[in-house]
C-alpha cells in the first residue's frame, strides 16, 4: 500500500461554529495512521458553550471538568509502547498481525496521567467523559454505587437528565454527566472503576473530596428542546456490514464496510441535503463503534428491537454495536455538500484494515 505525500509546514483551517452546546473532540487522521497518531496523544476536546446551557445553571468553572479516558502501554525507557509494524510510521501501515483486533494497553490514563487523583469540593460536579482508546471498551461505575446523571450525549444536552449507575462507553462516545459529592465526607475518596477491566485496567481514577462549598443548585427537570426525527421524513434506507474479509492486504484479511476496503475515490451513499435517511449498521464478527463524520443521528433501534438503550439518546454521532450487534438510526444530512467519510472507531480497524468508507452530500 503506498504512503501519502508527507511534508512539513502549517496549514490554517477556519470552520463556522453553528451548533448548540457540545462536548466535542478532535484528533489526527492520517490517512492509515491514525491509530499510532492518536495513540502518541494527538487528540483533545473541543467544548462548546451557548447562552441556552449558561441559563440551566449546570456546575461551572472549576466544577466542569473534562476526563479523556485512554488506556496505553510503554516501554522500559518510558516510551509508548505501540506495535506498528514501520516503527517510523511511514510504509507499510498497520500493526503486527497479533494486534489487528485492536491495540489494549495495561496503564489507564486521564488526561495524559496515569490513575490521577482529582481533588474536588463536597459539591455537585459536571464531567465530560470521552473514551479516547483506541479500541478499549468501559464499563464505568463509582464506589458505593454513587449515580450519574447524564445531562448530554455525543452531540450536546439531553431533554431530560437520565440516571445510570454504570456507563457503557465505546471508543469515541462522549457523556456529560453530573456526580453529586454532597454526601462524601471531606477527607474520603470515591474511585472511579471499570467493570470490564482487570490487573490495573479496572481502576479509573480517584476523586478526593477536600474542601467544603456552596453547590450550585438541583439540575433542571428539562434541559433541551430536541427536535425527534421522524420516519415519515426519511427519503431513502440503507445497509452497511462491518466485518472482518472480502478484501486482503499483507496476507491478512482485512476490516470492511459491505465487504469493500477504503477507497478514496468509491462512493457508498449519496444523500441529499437537508433530507433525512435510514441506515441500518450491522456488525458481524466483534464489537464495533460505528462513527459517522458531519450527519448528526438518532438511535431508533437496536439488536432488531425497536427499543433503544438508556445510553443512546440524544443526538450522537457514535454508537456501540456488541458482537453480532445491529443498530438502526435516523441520519439527518445538514450543514454542507461534499464527501465525508464514516467508520469504525476501533483505530486499528480503521487504518491498515480499512473499516471506512465515503458518502458524499449531494
Amino acid at each position: 500500500m503506498a504512503s501519502g505525500d508527507t511534508s512539513d509546514g502549517e496549514r490554517e483551517y477556519i470552520y463556522e461554529m453553528n451548533q448548540p452546546a457540545a462536548t466535542l473532540w478532535y484528533h489526527d487522521h492520517r490517512m492509515d495512521f491514525t491509530g499510532p497518531q492518536v495513540y502518541r496523544g494527538l487528540a483533545g476536546f473541543h467544548l462548546i458553550h451557548d447562552h441556552a446551557e449558561d441559563a440551566l445553571g449546570l456546575p461551572s468553572g472549576d466544577r466542569d471538568i473534562p476526563l479523556m479516558i485512554m488506556d496505553r502501554a510503554f516501554a522500559a525507557d518510558g516510551s509508548f509502547l505501540y506495535p506498528s509494524v514501520d516503527p517510523d510510521l511511514v510504509d507499510p501501515p498497520g500493526v503486527e498481525a497479533e494486534y489487528m483486533s485492536g491495540v489494549l494497553g495495561d496503564c489507564i490514563l486521564v488526561n495524559g496521567a496515569p490513575w490521577p487523583v482529582l481533588e474536588i469540593s463536597n459539591t455537585k460536579s459536571r464531567f465530560r467523559i470521552l473514551n479516547a482508546s483506541n479500541a478499549r471498551r468501559y464499563r464505568l461505575n463509582l464506589d458505593g454505587g454513587m449515580p450519574f446523571v447524564q445531562i448530554g450525549s455525543d452531540l450536546g444536552l439531553l431533554e431530560a437528565p437520565v440516571e445510570h449507575g454504570t456507563l457503557d462507553i465505546a471508543q469515541a462516545e462522549r457523556f456529560d454527566v453530573v456526580v453529586d459529592f454532597s454526601e462524601v465526607a471531606i477527607g474520603e475518596e470515591v474511585t472511579l472503576r471499570n467493570q470490564h477491566g482487570t490487573d490495573g485496567t479496572d481502576v479509573i481514577m480517584r476523586f478526593k473530596v477536600t474542601r467544603q462549598e456552596e453547590d450550585s443548585g438541583p439540575i433542571p427537570d428539562r434541559l433541551a428542546e430536541l427536535e425527534t426525527l421522524s420516519e415519515d421524513d426519511v427519503v431513502a434506507e440503507r445497509e452497511f456490514v462491518f466485518a472482518r474479509g472480502g478484501a486482503q492486504a499483507h496476507g491478512m484479511a482485512l476490516w470492511t464496510v459491505n465487504n469493500q476496503a477504503f477507497d478514496p475515490d468509491t462512493i457508498l451513499a449519496d444523500p441529499q441535503l437537508g433530507t433525512v435517511e435510514r441506515w441500518r449498521i450491522r456488525g458481524l464478527d466483534v464489537e464495533h463503534p460505528f462513527h459517522i463524520r458531519m450527519a448528526p443521528f438518532q438511535v431508533i433501534g437496536q439488536d432488531r428491537q425497536q427499543s433503544v438503550s438508556s445510553f443512546n439518546h440524544g443526538w450522537k454521532d457514535t454508537v456501540s454495536m456488541d458482537t453480532g450487534g445491529q443498530v438502526d438510526l435516523l441520519v439527518r444530512f445538514d450543514g454542507y455538500r461534499g464527501k465525508y467519510v464514516f467508520h469504525c472507531h476501533n483505530l486499528e480497524h480503521e487504518d491498515m484494515m480499512m473499516m471506512m468508507a465515503n458518502f458524499e452530500v449531494v
